[in-house]
Order: C-alpha cells, then structure tokens, then sequence
C-alpha cells in the first residue's frame, strides 16, 4: 500500500467521544444522577374552546408538589375586539361589560388573585357616565396559582364578554366550565 493513499486512523474522533461522555456523565451527575429538569417533560396540559366570540386556551404550568399556574389566553376572534379588565364588578358598569375571569372548585384552590399580562385602558361608552376598564384590542393572557387539596375532580369556571367600539358586543360568558382530573401525576383536562 503507498503512502499516498492510505489514511491513518484519526485520534480526535475517539477522544472527542470519550470527552462528549465525560461531559453528559459529570452533567447527570451534578442533577442528583436525574436528567436535568425539563429534559423528557411532556408539554403542559392544555385544551381550548371557542365561545360567543372568543376562543379561550386554558393550560396548567409549573405544577410541583400539588401546586401550579392556571394560564387562560382570551383571544377574540374577530379584529377590533377587547376583553373587560379582570377589577371590573361582576355585573359591568352601569350594567355595561362583563369581566375578564378565572376561578377553580372541587380540589383545587385558588393561591392568589388574578392577574393578567395586559395593562387596562379606559374607555367612554355612550350612556354610561363612568369609565369603562378593558383591555387593549387582541388577546389577553391570564394568569392563576392554584394548589390541590387531594387527588380528585376539578372545574375552571371562566367568563369574559369581549366588544368592539364599532361592531357592538358578544353575548357575555359566565362560568363556563372546564372540567379536570389531579393525580399525584398532576392534572389532566377532561375531554372536550
């Protein structure tokens, strides 16, 4: 065999390879010998409806020793349309608006208040003398702890009107439920 066509054997593929395995091994060892957290997890529990206008996307995060975050995501269908701040009574003001809501029953229990990631506006409606609370146009994301007190059934009672300036209002939702199962695997959501 000449020396022009023969290759010797290169020497950093197996050193490359005894470093790659050092490296996960040391990795897995400083996690406790468990796979870093997150590494494998399935996506959150989610589902979603659409309702009088709005469609909702309801999903469970971060749950941990029976504790986690209910996040609802009101997205209204159609542009031009705003959600009612979560601080407006519960029968609107002037009997205009219906607010923006979450709240859970059966093992679970509410930790805190809700809190959205939008920041509220007022608007003057014709008629009404008080200014109305809403949030700006588009979708609007909600969050909740909540904590289970066992394993068991559960229900998310959710509710929110959504309008347009120009195009009027949908017919408001009022305690719409969304049924889930918690286990010591966390929760699941019941099928649609």
């Amino acid at each position: 065999m000449s020396l022009s066509t023969h290759t010797r054997p290169s020497r950093k593929a197996p050193v490359a390879a005894a470093l790659l395995t050092f490296v996960s091994l040391a990795s897995l060892a400083a996690c406790g010998g468990q796979p870093a957290e997150g590494a494998g997890d399935s996506p959150p529990p989610t589902t979603r409806f659409t309702e009088n206008g709005v469609t909702v996307t309801l999903s469970v995060s971060d749950w941990h020793h029976s504790k986690g975050t209910l996040t609802a995501v009101f997205t209204p269908e159609a542009k031009g349309f705003h959600l009612y701040s979560t601080d407006l009574p519960a029968t609107g003001i002037e009997g205009v608006g219906r607010p923006t809501a979450m709240a859970v029953t059966g093992v679970l229990r509410a930790e805190g208040g809700l809190t959205a990631g939008a920041d509220v506006r007022s608007i003057s409606v014709p008629g009404v003398d008080a200014p109305v609370p809403v949030y700006p146009d588009g979708p609007v994301t909600t969050t909740l702890p909540v904590r289970a007190d066992a394993d068991g059934d559960a229900t998310v009672l959710l509710g929110y009107a959504s309008c347009s300036t120009e195009k009027g209002c949908t017919i408001p939702v009022s305690d719409r439920p969304v049924h889930l199962r918690v286990t010591g695997d966390g929760p699941t959501f019941a099928a649609p």
